[in-house]
């Protein structure tokens, strides 16, 4: 049985994976990109160093572990999303390398899109996979993403992707992000959020934006902010925020719902891997799938799946 190779580049993570179909098994190494105390994010330049410099390093690590011998195809994410025009350059070079493997070895080469990556890592490690051959509503939380998308079955591109929602400003990632270097919390703050929300000593009531299915997050922010200068403890801001994105998701959901029906739900990105914000969700939409955090938070192993798929699809 073959094995697959992934590969992406995202803005703050540099990742490569192997699906190894025989076992149906995803081994993986990936490795944030570095960024300065105090800052919150990174120039694409620096992105496109930073992942020129590592993806080799990892590779040679995956292949300590599992030496990919008979490839049946060859993924790489090129784009964050697929729609005309989505397009980011630090995705160019985890793109290069695998045409540069599959003009060397004569291995097929597929691309898709990030996003995609995303929902098919999270569908992988749900053992959800067969979801891919219906419609299920797939949330894509992330610094980058606060979307909820209808999905369908797509022969060229595994799933076709239907916009059903999105944020109107900030995005969940960044929300959480902008609050915890508010907090002094190095970037990217969500696991460190997540531990001082824990240690919280009392809640707020928070009220969602939801304007057609789609919401507002820049608030969260300013509320954060305004905490801070009356004197909040550090870990009830924390809270505060993570509630408040569980909430506005929530209500998101439920929008989709009104509109498609109560499809099957996946819950992945970054921000999902949020253990209180994943039990919050579960506690309204109990039928809910979410990826395990190493699925969860950007990686290469739903464009493994992808080139699967693909070759799946041939035979």
């Amino acid at each position: 049985m073959p094995d697959f190779i992934g590969l992406d580049t995202s803005n703050y993570t540099t990742s490569v994976a192997v699906y190894i179909s025989g076992e149906d098994r995803i081994v993986q190494r990936k490795r944030l990109l570095p960024v300065k105390e105090g800052e919150l994010g990174l120039r694409q330049s620096d992105a496109v160093f930073h992942h020129t410099k590592q993806l080799p390093e990892l590779i040679e690590e995956l292949c300590r572990e599992h030496r990919p011998e008979n490839v049946g195809a060859v993924t790489a994410s090129s784009r964050p999303r697929c729609i005309e025009g989505s397009y980011m350059p630090c995705f160019l070079v985890g793109e290069g390398y695998a045409r540069a493997f599959s003009a060397a070895s004569g291995t097929e080469l597929f691309t898709t899109s990030h996003q995609v990556g995303h929902i098919l890592a999270a569908l992988f490690s749900a053992k959800k996979l067969a979801l891919v051959n219906e419609r299920f509503i797939a949330f894509h939380v992330s610094g980058g993403t606060t979307d909820c998308l209808l999905c369908e079955p797509d022969s060229e591109n595994i799933i076709s992707i239907t916009e059903a929602g999105t944020s109107l400003d900030l995005k969940a990632g960044q929300a959480v992000d902008r609050a915890g270097v508010m907090l002094g919390l190095r970037f990217p703050c969500g696991a460190e959020l997540e531990k001082l929300a824990v240690n919280a000593d009392r809640t707020y009531k928070v009220k969602p934006v939801i304007r057609d299915g789609s919401c507002c997050l820049s608030g969260v922010e300013n509320k954060c902010r305004e905490m801070l200068k009356n004197g909040e403890k550090p870990e009830n801001i924390a809270r505060y925020c993570l509630d408040f994105v569980a909430e506005t998701i929530a209500a998101m959901t439920k929008a989709a719902q009104e509109k498609y029906g109560r499809l099957p739900l996946l819950f992945a990105g970054g921000v999902m891997s949020d253990r209180l914000i994943r039990d919050r969700l579960l506690a309204q939409f109990s039928d809910a799938s979410f990826a395990a955090p190493e699925f969860s938070c950007d990686n290469a192993a739903g464009a493994a799946i992808f080139g699967y798929l693909k070759r799946a699809g041939e035979n």
